[in-house]
């Protein structure tokens, strides 16, 4: 997610995570090719305008992968353009290694500092993904990678594809709010506490409360077939790219070695069939992934070894998810389009259909 300044460790060795973001976020009663509007507290609110932004984001990364996977579940493709950056990077930014001349095609951004500084010039924080780019400016508009799929499913609510999802039901904000909160503080960043602990009684900590939460997990999905309710909601794409990355990277990278997802029988269900679905498995780069953790923590992984597994090819064996009450998608709710040709996996699995 985030580039060396940001991640740093407290003097008792636990990973503290730099959380500070540009907050701004998308308002619909703005017109069209206004400028943002300043509000009270310090931020801006832009026009929402499709062709304006360009979501800048990498395949390797779990907070940038819940915005693609946002985007295409909604139909957004027309209204937001996609930039990928590589699975790689130094301490300066992440890069467009992967594009014609390592260049954004429509930003013509090398560095995605860039469009950071093309906004706050001498920008001292991590350079960041998600983030919302502004086409013509080349300027960072949003990095706060829990609005942002918010305000896709919000403010650009006008440009959701015919059957869409409501992945944000009012009726139910209060309990995926307070299930995403968990799941991030204790699972999505809980890897990462593990991982970048600078000592043994920090990492033990961590490990500890990530593998009660995954316990939590594994009991809560033993009797629901999704987080909150009983269709997909934000709560699920939150968790998706932890679980997704769990085996592959965290379980040995980051030392969460207790147990794989492949073993825990109602985990494995869960992400069996949300990797299934249209929007989630397509979306995922294991190679990029890989790629990512063992190259850039350096730190972690001082040769840069890429492992050449595991073997993922469980995630599409057949489940018994649908013998819970629930589906994927609520009555009148379709599956999104198929992947753009510009917009696959540049690395699909061997065993995906």
């Amino acid at each position: 997610m985030i580039s060396t300044p940001a991640r740093n460790a407290s003097p008792d060795g636990e990973f503290v995570r730099d959380t500070t973001y540009i907050a701004d976020s998308f308002s619909a009663d703005l017109a069209p090719g206004s400028a943002p509007q300043p509000a009270d507290d310090g931020t801006c609110a832009w026009p929402v305008e499709p062709g304006r932004y360009r979501l800048m984001a990498a395949r390797a990364c779990p907070w940038a992968h819940r915005a693609i996977i946002v985007r295409r579940l909604l139909g957004l493709e027309d209204a937001i353009s996609l930039g990928l950056a590589g699975p790689t990077h130094d301490a300066r930014s992440w890069t467009f290694e992967l594009d014609p001349d390592g260049k954004d095609p429509e930003t013509g951004l090398h560095f995605l500092k860039g469009a950071y500084e093309a906004r706050f010039p001498g920008y001292p924080r991590g350079i960041t993904v998600p983030v919302i780019v502004e086409k013509q400016t080349r300027a960072a508009v949003t990095n706060d990678f829990r609005r942002i799929p918010v305000d896709f499913q919000d403010a650009w609510a006008a440009h959701h594809r015919d059957g869409a999802p409501d992945l944000y039901p009012r009726e139910l904000r209060a309990e995926i709010d307070e299930v995403a909160d968990r799941v991030y503080r204790h699972i999505n960043n809980g890897v990462y506490r593990a991982g970048f602990s600078g000592s043994q009684d920090a990492y033990e900590e961590a490990y500890a409360d990530l593998w009660e939460h995954m316990d939590w997990l594994e009991d809560h999905l033993s009797r629901h077939r999704f987080l909150v309710g009983e269709h997909i909601t934000l709560a699920d794409v939150y968790l998706y790219p932890t679980l997704v990355r769990f085996d592959p990277v965290y379980v040995g990278h980051f030392k969460a070695s207790r147990n794989r997802i492949a073993e825990m029988p109602n985990l494995r269900g869960y992400l069996q069939e949300l990797f299934q679905l249209p929007g989630f498995g397509d979306t995922t780069d294991f190679q990029e992934i890989k790629e990512h953790y063992y190259i850039t923590h350096a730190e972690i992984n001082p040769t840069g070894v890429v492992p050449a597994g595991p073997d993922m090819r469980w995630l599409i064996d057949a489940h018994e998810r649908h013998l819970l009450p629930g589906s994927p998608f609520a009555d009148g709710v379709t599956p999104p389009r198929p992947v753009r040709a510009g917009e696959k996996v540049k690395h699909p699995a061997p065993f995906q259909r």
